[in-house]
């Protein structure tokens, strides 16, 4: 099943909605890989996809970081750990294990950015949005 970007996942600051909204359609691009069934081998798709993951990340939790620090978000340190948690996950996929198995290790990916989606953007990040309304105007970033 598709992974859909709704109000539920809104943190109400437009660059950080943004970036979710896009780690969605990636969430997206592994499910439909995953679902190709015209597709006898994945590896190279999914390496890119991978990558592209990775890099993505990096650049969306170093705006959230940038952006905590700016408002002076209190739980900034759980966040960091949650982040760099995530990219590890991502650095420790074994590219030849998963040349071996590939809809199972596809299977996994998606499995850890369906939770990474409902719970981290849902809970966490919905936490900043909530921290950042209750700012007064002239302490807003």
């Amino acid at each position: 099943m598709k992974y859909e970007f709704t109000d539920e996942y809104l943190t109400g600051i437009e660059l950080i909605d943004t970036e979710h909204a896009h780690l969605f359609e990636l969430a997206n691009k592994a499910y439909d890989l995953l679902t190709d069934q015209f597709a006898l081998d994945k590896y190279d798709r999914i390496a890119a996809l991978l990558e592209e993951l990775r890099e993505y990340t990096k650049t969306h939790f170093a705006h959230e970081e940038e952006f905590m620090e700016s408002i002076n978000f209190r739980h900034i340190w759980s966040e960091k750990h949650q982040h760099i948690t995530f990219v590890n996950r991502l650095e420790s996929i074994d590219l030849k294990a998963m040349d071996e198995n590939q809809q199972e290790h596809l299977m996994e990916i998606i499995e850890f950015l369906a939770l990474w989606l409902q719970g981290h953007i849902k809970g966490a990040d919905k936490r900043i949005g909530t921290y950042y309304d209750s700012l007064p105007d002239e302490a807003k970033a």
